[in-house]
């Protein structure tokens, strides 16, 4: 048989039934669909992770103070910042110090238990560009707001606050500060978002503080990373340099992509459990065929088709259902994976591999489901199948 006869005989089974073979279609194409968009989720919110990485980088590294050997409370030498930037291969460094007894509030009237956990922090000038901070509203801080009564705040300290744009004026330390600034989540170092930072100056002079750092952010060469993270705490307190605690922001989001890999793997088990499915009903599909179509396989064969005509139909017809599910599946799946990298503002990412291996699948699928109805459909004696009721 031509392969174009082949096929228009597989078709017409399948168009002298549409109803059952749209849903055994609609079986295959929910696994394919499944696997496809898990596929694509995934790659498209690692390139975010991927684009996210390359344009904050993967060389910042943070220094903080830890625990002494009786678990106290240890702080960092207030030159921390100078002997950072004497390290060699460093770039840029900054710092923050956490003011003590500077609660945060909208008003003076706000109880003092409802603080938001807002905390108050003494930042260097020169912060927001090491750790690839952005100002969503206002400015940044500069040489005369560092030394007068003005704040810069984080994103979430900015909604828990209520505060919308600068000019806002918050109660801080038991004094009204201006807000001169609001600023965009920071990914590197989310710490800042749920806090109001100020100038050193106006930290030491009006709130108290005592210009010792708590966190130092630090910039170096990236192939000097992981030199430059096992000298940095002896740099900071060559007597204790156990009581600094250093750390790479950029691991945190390659932790979350490792994880989202390992979700990925049970969701596609999951999905090879739908296209399984799938398949079981175009099996049972074909074989309820085989019995309704016995007379059509008896006159058939007694007109002179051989067993593998019969054998080449059936499969046929099992092929083009899988297909039909695969190609269904594919542009669910593609569309899945479009809109959800479109609503979270992701680049779209599928790999050719996911689609073209999702179709072999379900070619494979197609011909394993039907192989059993296939063949008893061309071991039906003609005398028996012509007598069948």
């Amino acid at each position: 048989m031509r392969l174009a006869d082949v096929l228009r005989l597989g078709g017409t089974g399948i168009r002298a039934r549409p109803t059952r073979a749209f849903l055994s279609a609609l079986g295959i194409a929910i696994g394919i669909a499944a696997m496809i968009s898990v596929v694509g989720i995934s790659a498209s919110s690692r390139a975010q992770l991927a684009a996210q990485l390359d344009s904050l980088g993967t060389n910042l590294l943070t220094a903080t103070a830890g625990q002494d050997l009786f678990g106290n409370s240890s702080s960092l030498p207030q030159d921390t910042v100078g002997k950072v930037r004497l390290i060699d291969n460093v770039q840029s460094a900054s710092s923050t110090g956490l003011v003590k007894n500077s609660l945060v509030y909208r008003t003076p009237f706000i109880d003092k238990n409802a603080s938001g956990g807002i905390t108050t922090l003494a930042a260097d000038k020169s912060l927001l560009d090491v750790v690839a901070g952005q100002v969503d509203k206002g400015t940044w801080l500069n040489e005369a707001t560092s030394q007068y009564p003005a704040t810069v705040l984080g994103q979430t300290a900015a909604q828990r606050l209520g505060v919308v744009s600068p000019g806002t004026k918050v109660w801080l330390g038991g004094n009204w500060f201006t807000v001169v600034g609001i600023l965009k989540p920071v990914v590197l170092a989310p710490e800042l978002d749920n806090a109001a930072l100020v100038g050193q100056g106006v930290a030491s002079n009006l709130l108290g503080h005592d210009a010792k750092p708590t966190t130092v952010y630090t910039r170096s060469q990236d192939a000097a990373v992981s030199t430059v993270r096992q000298v940095l705490a002896p740099s900071i307190s060559p007597q204790a340099p156990n009581e600094v605690k250093v750390s790479r922001p950029s691991d945190a989001l390659e932790a979350k992509n490792a994880a989202d890999k390992a979700f990925t793997s049970l969701l596609l088990g999951v999905g090879s459990i739908a296209l399984l499915v799938g398949g079981i009903g175009v099996a049972n599909t074909m074989i309820i065929s085989v019995l309704e179509r016995r007379r059509e396989i008896g006159l058939r064969r007694s007109l002179g088709a051989m067993r593998g005509h019969i054998l080449v139909q059936f499969m046929t017809e099992a092929l083009l259902l899988a297909s039909l599910g695969g190609a269904l599946g594919c542009v669910i799946g593609i569309g899945v994976t479009a809109g959800m990298a479109a609503a979270n503002g992701w680049p779209f990412s599928l790999p050719v591999i996911a689609v073209a291996g999702g179709l072999g699948v379900t070619i494979v699928i197609g011909a394993l489901a039907g192989v059993y109805p296939a063949v008893r459909a061309s071991r039906t004696p003609p005398t028996a199948a012509l007598n069948a009721q």
